[in-house]
C-alpha cells in the first residue's frame, strides 16, 4: 500500500488537498436554507442531554454538612490545670476571693477559670431519695491558667489558699494535671467518644446490722435488721420477724427508715 493509500485509509478517504468539508457535504443530507439552521435543529436535543450542575459540583467542592456542636473538652482549653489546696470548708469563699483578685489585678489574660469539682450523688435520708451535689475533693479547687510568676503570686496569695499541689520546693513551679486527670475531674460536655451522662453515685445512709422500720409494702410497720446492702441496685436485704420467724426480705432503700 502506498503512502497516499495509508493516509486516505486513516482519515476516511479524505483526499489530500481537498476542502475539509467536501466529504461532510457529500455524506450528510442537504439542508434547506429556508428551514431552521443546523444549530437550531440540534439545540433541543442538546439541551435535553445537558445536565445542569453548579460550580461546586463541577469542581467537586461541597459544603460540609452541619455537624453537632463540638464537644467542650476542658483539656483543649487554653492554659493548664493546677490543683490548689484551700482551707477545708472554704472552697466557695476562696473561689470568690480569687475571682476578685483576678479582676483587681487584671489577670484575666493569664488566669482563665476556677472550678470546684462537683459530682451528683443520690442520698437516702429517712427513707427518701434525693439528688444532691457534693464536692469531689473537699479542700481543693482547680485553676486553669498560664503559670507565670504573676499568676502564681495572684493565686498563692489569695486568702484561704494554702498552696499548690505538686510544688515540693520553694520557687519551683507546680506540676499541671495530665489529660486523664483533667477529664476525670471535670466532666466533658458531649463526651469524648459520644454522649456521656453523669452517673449518680448512691451515698449510703444505712449500715449492715442497723435496725430499721419498714415504711410500706406488705410488711409495713415491721421492724427489721439490715443484713445486706446492694448499692448498685439500691436494694437492701432486711431480716424481718414474721410470726416469730426471721425472714430475709429484699426491699428498696426508700421502703425503710432508720429508727
Amino acid at each position: 500500500m502506498s503512502d497516499n493509500e495509508d493516509f486516505e485509509t486513516v482519515f476516511g478517504g479524505l483526499a489530500v488537498g481537498e476542502p475539509d468539508d467536501a466529504t461532510i457535504v457529500e455524506d450528510n443530507p442537504t439542508v434547506d436554507d429556508t428551514t431552521d439552521t443546523t444549530d437550531d435543529i440540534l439545540a433541543p436535543d442538546i439541551e435535553q442531554d445537558i445536565e445542569v450542575v453548579t460550580e461546586e459540583d463541577a469542581l467537586g467542592v461541597h459544603e460540609a454538612a452541619p455537624t453537632e456542636e463540638a464537644e467542650d473538652d476542658p483539656w483543649t482549653r487554653p492554659g493548664s490545670w493546677y490543683v490548689v489546696h484551700t482551707q477545708s470548708g472554704y472552697e466557695k469563699k476562696v473561689t470568690a476571693n480569687l475571682h476578685a483578685r483576678i479582676q483587681s489585678m487584671n489577670m484575666e489574660d493569664q488566669i482563665f477559670e476556677v472550678v470546684i469539682p462537683m459530682e451528683e450523688v443520690v442520698e437516702f435520708k429517712n427513707g427518701k431519695k434525693q439528688n444532691v451535689q457534693r464536692k469531689v475533693f473537699p479542700g481543693y479547687i482547680l485553676v486553669r491558667c498560664n503559670m507565670t510568676d504573676e499568676s502564681w503570686y495572684c493565686i498563692r496569695n489569695t486568702p484561704g489558699v494554702t498552696g499548690f499541689v505538686g510544688q515540693s520546693d520553694r520557687g519551683q513551679k507546680p506540676t499541671p494535671l495530665g489529660r486523664r486527670d483533667v477529664r476525670n475531674f471535670l466532666s466533658v460536655k458531649g463526651g469524648i467518644t459520644g454522649e456521656q451522662t453523669a452517673r449518680a453515685k448512691p451515698k449510703l445512709d444505712f449500715e449492715e446490722g442497723e435496725s430499721v422500720r419498714v415504711k410500706e409494702g406488705p410488711f409495713a410497720d415491721f421492724l427489721g435488721t439490715i443484713a445486706e446492702i446492694n448499692a448498685d441496685h439500691m436494694k437492701l436485704k432486711v431480716l424481718v420477724n414474721i410470726f416469730g420467724r426471721e425472714t430475709l426480705v429484699e426491699m428498696d432503700f426508700s421502703q425503710v427508715a432508720k429508727l
